[in-house]
């Protein structure tokens, strides 16, 4: 399945787990691809419906990620 914004890659791998470090280098990516105020508020509030498996899902849903 094709991520949302696929021109955008995050590079997770050396996040360690912290569910607040993936949050930050996602909303810096989206806010550096001038992704509109409003996306940016949707996919924060998916990705932190959940536990830290949904929050991965849903980065990954929104933009590659490696």
């Amino acid at each position: 399945m094709e991520p949302r914004y696929p021109n955008i890659t995050v590079v997770l791998s050396d996040t360690d787990g912290n569910a607040f470090a993936v949050l930050g280098k996602m909303s810096k990516a989206l806010r550096q691809a001038q992704i509109p105020y409003p996306e940016r508020d949707a996919f924060t509030a998916e990705a932190t419906s959940g536990d830290y498996d949904h929050l991965l899902q849903t980065c990954m849903k929104w933009v590659n990620v490696e």
